[in-house]
């Protein structure tokens, strides 16, 4: 459903849609632009968008935070990167992002302000790649993509930020098995509908696994006769609607989940032509936005970088 005040601004025409397959798909408010450009070389991954109409993008490059104006498509530069890479990244409700650093763990940072409020050193094995984040109203969950563990951020009363001694390394077991040294495995991860455990996407073999926080038991999501996640990426529910992002694939499948995520039935794949290796997805209103990571383009400080915006 489209928010409140820009609903009846929602333009809806242009989809073609071929049995399951929706084919350009882009869809903005009439006076919004259908994509964002990003700085030259701005090598984005993770995206992210609170209540207001702007998106939050970390660089793979230096570590740097963009904030993107959806109305106009304009945008600037909150923080300097510290050199290290900002992959997936959140904001939660207090206007602080929580970025993961692959190998260099993870920081928050003041959206307002692009101070860091903290950094965390997550890993205690090598290699290590925390990769994507997702907030619940306890913790922010971080996937590690070279080993079988989930990292945690357990926040106090009013939200308040752990020590660094205070991190969870929580082992997945159940389901999990977890693939050959230099493959990514978990990737995207996002909360079930009825917010009773986190979901997580093992990239390399295409499944979507369903995980109990408190125990890291996970069980492998019945997705019925749906095609594997393979390359699966960022995940993004709303309601009971998943958008799970399969990056060289130039698209995004769509499923229709049990409240507690235990199976989800398919719906469609949305594509569009101007998809470049989109890598995750955030959404505001009834629209979808994804970064182009050009992940087979060699980077320059001169590559040029976007946004797709494509219908939810």
């Amino acid at each position: 459903m489209a928010h409140p005040l820009n609903r009846r601004r929602l333009l809806t025409a242009g989809a073609a849609t071929l049995g399951a397959l929706t084919v350009g798909t882009r869809v903005a408010a009439a006076d919004w632009p259908a994509s964002l450009a990003l700085p030259a070389g701005w090598q984005p991954e993770g995206i992210t968008i609170g209540a207001g109409p702007y998106a939050y993008l970390g660089s793979l490059a230096d570590g740097s935070l963009y904030r993107a104006d959806l109305r106009t498509g304009t945008g600037k530069v909150i923080s300097t990167g510290p050199g290290t890479p900002a992959v997936g990244l959140k904001l939660d409700p207090r206007g602080r992002l929580f970025v993961a650093a692959r190998s260099f763990g993870a920081r928050v940072v003041d959206a307002r302000s692009g101070e860091t409020l903290a950094s965390y050193s997550l890993a205690t094995a090598t290699p290590s790649f925390a990769n994507d984040v997702v907030l619940t109203p306890r913790a922010a969950w971080f996937t590690e993509s070279y080993q079988p563990v989930l990292y945690g951020l357990p926040l106090g009363r009013g939200g308040e930020l752990p020590a660094a001694e205070d991190v969870v390394r929580l082992p997945l077991t159940g389901d999990w098995v977890q693939s050959a040294d230099g493959a990514i495995n978990a990737n995207g991860i996002a909360r079930t509908p009825d917010g009773s455990a986190l979901l997580v996407v093992q990239a390399g073999v295409g499944l979507l696994h369903r995980v109990d926080p408190a125990t890291g038991i996970t069980e492998a999501v019945d997705l019925g006769d749906a095609a594997p996640l393979t390359n699966g990426d960022g995940l993004l529910v709303r309601g009971r609607t998943l958008y799970a992002v399969q990056n060289r694939q130039n698209a995004i499948d769509v499923f229709r989940l049990a409240a507690d995520g235990r199976s989800g039935v398919f719906q469609r794949r949305i594509t569009d032509p101007a998809f470049d290796v989109p890598t995750t997805v955030a959404a505001y209103g009834g629209r979808l936005y994804l970064p182009n990571a050009r992940f087979t383009t060699t980077p320059t400080s001169e590559t040029t970088y976007s946004v797709t915006v494509v219908g939810a």
